[in-house]
């Protein structure tokens, strides 16, 4: 992943620094015993290893050091993306710092050092980029309306409930706040939130350019994904034996996964290109959707491929495959489907030379 990402000998090897001390905590073979575990339970997360990441200073990682954050740019975020991809952590790291993205300079110190998660709460459409409207403001800083498909709320110590003229923060169990929770196919959750008369901080308005990091960060997760996934079955085709031989040993399953690894490094080529142009300050939408989309569908390609590898029991809830597939499910759609992103390149590439 860090070859994949930075540029520069410098900043390569810090990449690959990160990359390697990310392996402490996301272990990309490691079991996965505790991601079964908090499955479809809440609120969900290992607070444990939430403190881990806290502690390991990767909260805030895009902030300048002035806000409380670590400086640093779009290729260590996005490579700590991936090893939290490979891992299938539950913990909304993305999220997490697509508020701190959000706060800017305003982020609290609880909300960095991890000791209070807080979660944004900024979409209403099933899709897309764009940020919800409707919190009306009343006298004494009150606040009411809802937002929609937030990840992993019950986990929350408190909101930003986010729109394109403010942010506000909230606490999760002030009155006025109700969470209508739906239970999501990889074990995890999103939830409605509801607020009515929430007695709420009001912050500045948000950096539009955080969501185009959570999008291109959830690209490099499904990276990750789909490349464990892949190493995972290429062990398998070396080790199941069929008519005396390994499967691996068969030429039409051969060309399906030099398929597969293919779509694998057209993702890396062009989430790395994206992760460049990101950190040079040019507007980079156009190349964010390129990568997600592409990340989204080569993800849902190998993962379904990497199941139908692994013959029936593939299909089984026992079979570790199976939940690469189900993480690929629900991020392939987050910040934005192949679809929207497909569409919002080709406006933003339409007259360009």
């Amino acid at each position: 992943m860090a070859a994949v990402l930075a540029t520069g000998e410098d900043r390569f090897e810090g990449v690959r620094l990160l990359v390697e001390s990310a392996a402490g905590i996301a272990p990309r073979d490691g079991d996965l015993k505790t991601v079964r575990h908090l499955r479809f339970g809440r609120p969900g997360i290992d607070r444990g290893r939430w403190s881990e990441i806290s502690a390991m200073g990767w909260l805030g990682i895009r902030l300048p050091e002035t806000a409380g954050g670590a400086g640093l740019g779009m290729a260590e975020y996005a490579a700590l993306a991936g090893e939290v991809g490979a891992a299938l952590l539950p913990e909304p790291f993305i999220e997490a710092q697509l508020a701190l993205d959000f706060m800017g300079k305003d982020a609290p110190a609880e909300a960095l050092s991890g000791d209070r998660l807080v979660l944004p709460a900024w979409l209403d459409a099933p899709d897309g980029l764009t940020l919800a409207g409707g919190i009306a403001e009343a006298a004494g800083g009150r606040i009411s309306g809802r937002r929609r498909f937030v990840p992993m709320a019950a986990a929350a110590d408190a909101f930003l409930v986010v729109s394109t003229e403010a942010c506000w923060l909230i606490d999760a169990k002030a009155a006025g706040v109700s969470l209508e929770i739906e239970s999501a196919l990889d074990g995890g959750h999103t939830a409605t939130l509801i607020l009515d008369g929430v007695e709420a901080e009001r912050l500045s308005a948000p950096d539009a350019k955080a969501l185009e990091a959570a999008a291109l960060a959830t690209a490099s997760a499904l990276l990750g994904l789909m490349e464990r996934a892949f190493a995972i079955t290429l062990d398998y085709l070396k080790t199941r034996v069929q008519f005396g031989q390994p499967i691996g040993h068969f030429q039409a399953l051969q060309h399906k996964a030099v398929d597969l690894e293919i779509e694998i490094g057209l993702t890396r080529a062009v989430l790395r290109d994206a992760v460049e142009t990101f950190d040079t300050g040019d507007d980079c939408r156009r190349i964010t959707s390129r990568a997600k989309a592409r990340a989204a569908d080569a993800a849902m390609l190998v993962t379904r491929q990497a199941v139908q590898f692994h013959g029936a029991i593939g299909y089984t809830d026992e079979a570790d495959i199976g939940l690469f597939l189900r993480r690929a499910m629900v991020l392939a759609p987050r910040y934005g489907s192949a679809g929207f992103h497909r569409q919002r390149y080709a406006s933003l590439t339409e007259g360009r030379p």
